[in-house]
């Protein structure tokens, strides 16, 4: 059976937490009519991401460069549903997501869009910096969690910018909120099927990490850029090696 929907997991390293996203995926297939996809684009992982997702049904895109928007395009690029969605491998996904996010794009109004997340836990110094990114995104229309879209608005765009190595999400749905406003379309928020955000970079990092990470990002770019590129290469791309 074609599936309508098609469900990426971009995945590097990530066999601790990709079980209990596998288990959230299993509960809200069972409630959506149609077929679904689940697709884990394993992005040159070292542990047992690749086998675990195989023995859990999952279909598995090898993909070697080690870009975050290069493993959504792989994820992407073997999909066979009309819609595409995308979600984090340390998330857990609402039951009604595929419900709710087939109820959006079945609307012609709807170019894309994002379910919005939870936080598994909370403490001072993660409600300011939820409350920070929750102003950013309301003010610039976007969200994370599941994002959603077309397959063909998809291609229409290219996918997600392989030449960053962070914020290719941001990029992705800003790209998409342009296409969109040329045809009269928009983008659109899920406030009835938030995922929920793992906050593994805090117990790793600090409660208030996300700040002083900030202002060292700043500072490095303007002594020299390869410090810069290093702190990213550090944060998002070996904490799990």
């Amino acid at each position: 059976m074609t599936p309508r929907l098609s469900l990426v997991i971009p995945a590097y390293n990530e066999a601790a937490l990709l079980p209990r996203l596998l288990d959230s995926v299993a509960v809200a297939r069972a409630r959506y009519p149609a077929a679904v996809e689940v697709i884990v684009a394993d992005n040159a992982s070292t542990d047992a991401t690749a086998e675990l997702a195989a023995a859990r049904g999952c279909i598995v895109a090898p993909v070697a460069k080690r870009v975050i928007g290069a493993a959504r395009n792989g994820g992407a690029a073997i999909a066979r549903g009309e819609l595409l969605c995308f979600i984090d491998a340390d998330s857990i996904i609402h039951p009604e997501s595929f419900n709710a996010i087939d109820a959006m794009l079945s609307d012609p109004r709807i170019i894309a869009g994002a379910t919005g997340v939870r936080l598994e836990r909370w403490s001072v110094g993660i409600a300011v910096t939820y409350a920070m990114m929750i102003g950013v995104l309301y003010l610039t229309g976007l969200d994370t969690g599941i994002v959603f879209c077309r397959r063909a608005d998809f291609e229409a765009i290219g996918g997600y910018d392989e030449s960053r190595s962070f914020a290719e999400d941001v990029a992705f749905l800003w790209t998409l909120r342009r296409l969109g406003r040329s045809r009269g379309q928009r983008l659109t928020r899920i406030r009835r099927a938030k995922a929920i955000a793992s906050t593994r970079k805090f117990d790793k990092y600090g409660e208030w990490h996300y700040f002083t990470y900030l202002l060292g990002m700043v500072g490095a770019g303007v002594r020299d850029p390869r410090m810069r590129s290093e702190m990213v290469e550090q944060y998002w791309y070996r904490e799990r090696d």
